[in-house]
């Protein structure tokens, strides 16, 4: 292995992200101001809001042309790009599990195709194996994504799904299993949605055809469960499920696997979902209704021999547990306890195999596995080799279990369980050229949030490295929507990492981390406890002589970029540099576009009540944006022209309000990528693009020159 050609981290001889002064578009702006329960609310640039306008397009494209003039100024930006080239050129290689036509299938991408290809063996990674489906052939440039395959109860046809430029709507097409011949069955406008079979068609989920030029802003309303029969036109589809009083529900079927339930969960407007159940083996029988509301989370991973539902259930368990349900009798008082809730640790999901089960746990943000017996009880622990995260193959009609592990600075590992050995035999390895794991260093450490709060937050970093107050790092945090943050491997993270960077990942609250007394003390009106974890985070790196604020930066995207936005206003004085991705930026008027009405369970809504509208109000990050002179941070915002999870009105407003602003002379850039989304499905391409710009930004704005060579 060549040594780094640089030192790792060099410092530049020019200032921290020393460039001329920006001179930003002047955005379309007309002075909106609305009210809310009577409070006065300043939205000067709700023109932005129609991103098909031709003003808007106009300022999109000036505002990237500023942007992308300021990173070719970058002289190490290409070099940075060749180096997460190399990272990222290494064979990824997916779980395999079996399908119905007696096969197995698995996913993987040789390198740096844009989309990972779905192969068919005989067996498990089958030297012979055949290309089954490759998402790469579907567009030119990658940016159609397979997002699901579904195969029929007898094998016979397999349904795929997939997006578009990554856009949450979804296409369903139908092949022949054996011959890979596309039949003429397409569906249109899905979302939310896979294929379930029964019999010779499959039951899904759509919207209404939206209106032309708004398919990706207007509120989503209506979603309906149909069934497809094979050889008919979408328009002749049979509604299965609706509910017309509640427009903005999700409802989403499934068929169980022994085929005799359809199963339909509602969702959107609560932590948790409904579940209503029809028999089909009796085609007189009516929905049975095993929960109307949505505080509870319920899902049914399999039936049992007698007609029973085994249910994953948070209902009278925060930390989650599993429990047999009879449809015939579904009120709660007559459920029986498979798997009680553990008070150590969140059971995250449950696997089925041959006669037993596979229980996953979170124990302070990283997995854990227990084989069970069929009827709950712990045999012993499958044993992973660190922090990380799994994730199984495993079917009752299967002997066979596999299951994937990965960690910060370990590319998942692929191994075989034997259920009746109790023993990991390792099948697959993933080698990424010059990566050593030994080469690094997580610990976990619990750091005191603002009100005494103890939060968990991962540190991953170089052998060797001190507490000297020179070390830059990359703190990142989420904080929401029941979501845990478990360590996790990424190539291009890498590239921090062997600059000498420190990668700290907080478990702030808002999350799963510790059930839902976690989730729920991040939400609505306790939602600033998120932005004091992640602000506390940033403090500790640096009290404990980590980092400065000089060299912190914080990323986070979605309800992270929300997190970065406010913790920015709040505490400008922290962070050097600033990477809110994808963000929700705008808290008062987030529940009017697509599926934003679907957050109001985690944020509350500016239509609730004044008080309600007052807090949102209170860390909105396009509204709490200082004024005053402040000096900011560096602060790049990405958004994508396709993204119908958050709109990029979001950061349109928000980077235009920042750019008008007195925050000091540091730089408030905008970047807008075409054809992409919210970030499911994006090209490697597309991906590595990104990154370099993010790098560049970031690395240029800390005075350092990363070494992008070995």
């Amino acid at each position: 292995m060549k040594k780094l050609i640089l030192p790792a981290m060099a410092i530049i001889a020019t200032a921290a992200g020393a460039t001329a002064p920006l001179t930003y578009p002047t955005a379309p702006a007309d002075g909106t101001t609305y009210e809310a329960f009577g409070i006065t609310v300043d939205d000067r640039f709700r023109p932005l809001e129609n991103d098909t306008a031709a003003a808007t397009l106009a300022w999109v494209e000036a505002e990237n042309k500023v942007t992308q003039d300021y990173l070719s100024q970058i002289p190490f930006r290409q070099a940075i790009r060749d180096r997460l080239t190399v990272l990222n050129n290494y064979a990824k290689t997916g779980l395999p599990y079996k399908e119905e036509d007696g096969k197995y299938y698995w996913y993987f991408n040789d390198g740096l195709r844009n989309q990972s290809v779905l192969y068919r063996g005989a067996t498990p990674y089958d030297k012979n194996a055949e290309v089954f489906l490759d998402p790469n052939t579907l567009s030119e440039d990658g940016t159609v994504a397979l997002t699901g395959v579904f195969q029929s109860k007898d094998g016979k046809h397999t349904a795929y799904t997939i997006s578009r430029s990554g856009s949450d709507w979804t296409e369903i097409y139908v092949m022949d299993t054996a011959t890979r011949q596309l039949l003429p069955d397409h569906i249109e406008w899905a979302k939310f949605t896979g294929a379930s079979w029964d019999g010779d068609g499959f039951y899904y989920s759509a919207y209404p055809r939206p209106e032309a030029g708004k398919e990706f802003s207007n509120a989503n309303e209506f979603h309906t469960v149909y069934y497809h029969r094979l050889g008919t036109p979408q328009s002749e589809d049979r509604v299965v499920y609706e509910n017309r009083k509640e427009p903005l529900h999700f409802h989403q079927a499934d068929v169980t696997e022994d085929g005799r339930f359809l199963l339909v969960q509602g969702g959107g407007q609560g932590f948790g979902n409904s579940l209503y159940v029809k028999d089909l083996s009796n085609p007189a029988s009516e929905w049975v209704t095993i929960e109307n509301g949505m505080d509870i989370v319920l899902s049914v991973i399999d039936t049992t021999p007698d007609g029973h539902l085994l249910v994953y259930t948070s209902a009278d368990a925060p930390l989650y547990r599993l429990v047999e349900i009879d449809p015939a009798n579904p009120a709660r008082g007559n459920w029986k306890e498979i798997i009680p809730q553990d008070d150590s640790a969140v059971l995250t999901a449950v696997y089925p195999t041959a006669g037993k089960l596979i229980a996953l746990y979170d124990r302070d943000a990283s997995n854990h596995a227990y084989l069970l017996s069929a009827d709950g009880e712990r045999i012993c622990e499958i044993e992973f080799p660190t922090y990380g995260a799994a994730s199984f193959s495993a079917s009752k009609k299967n002997p066979e279990v596999f299951y994937a592990f990965s960690s910060f600075t370990y590319p998942s590992a692929i191994y075989a369980y034997d259920t009746d050995k109790h023993a990991s035999t390792l099948v697959h390895t993933t080698e990424v050229a010059g990566l050593n794991p030994d080469d690094y260093v997580t610990e976990q450490v619990f750091y005191t949030s603002k009100d005494g709060t103890k939060v968990p937050m991962f540190i991953t970093y170089k052998k060797g490295l001190k507490k000297d107050g020179t070390n830059p790092v990359y703190l990142y945090g989420y904080g929401g929507f029941n979501v845990t943050l478990n360590p996790g491997f990424s190539a291009s993270r890498m590239f921090w990492l062997e600059n000498g960077g420190i990668y700290a990942q907080a478990n702030l609250r808002g999350g799963a981390e510790y059930g839902d007394a976690w989730h729920e003390a991040g939400t609505k009106m306790h939602k600033q406890n998120v932005f004091d974890d992640f602000i506390s985070a940033g403090e500790y790196m640096v009290s404990e002589g980590w980092t400065t604020p000089r060299l912190l930066t914080i990323e986070g995207g979605s309800n992270g970029g929300l997190l970065v936005g406010a913790c920015v206003n709040q505490r400008p004085d922290l962070f050097r540099v600033a990477i809110p991705r994808v963000g929700v930026m705008d808290m008062m008027r987030y529940h009017l576009f697509t599926i934003g009405w679907n957050w109001a369970s985690d944020y509350g809504t500016a239509d609730d009540s004044r008080e309600m509208a007052q807090y949102l109000l209170g860390y909105s990050p396009l509204h709490t944006i200082k004024n005053d002179g402040t000096p900011y941070p560096a602060i790049l915002v990405t958004t994508a022209d396709h993204d119908d999870r958050v709109v990029p009105a979001h950061s349109f407003k928000y980077a235009a309000a920042l750019q008008a602003a007195n925050t000091g002379s540091e730089p408030k850039l905008i970047r807008i990528d075409s054809k992409a989304g919210h970030g499911a499905g994006k090209p490697i391409s597309k991906q590595l693009d990104e990154w370099m710009d993010i790098y560049s930004f970031v690395f240029h704005n800390l005075g350092r020159t990363p070494a992008t060579a070995k």
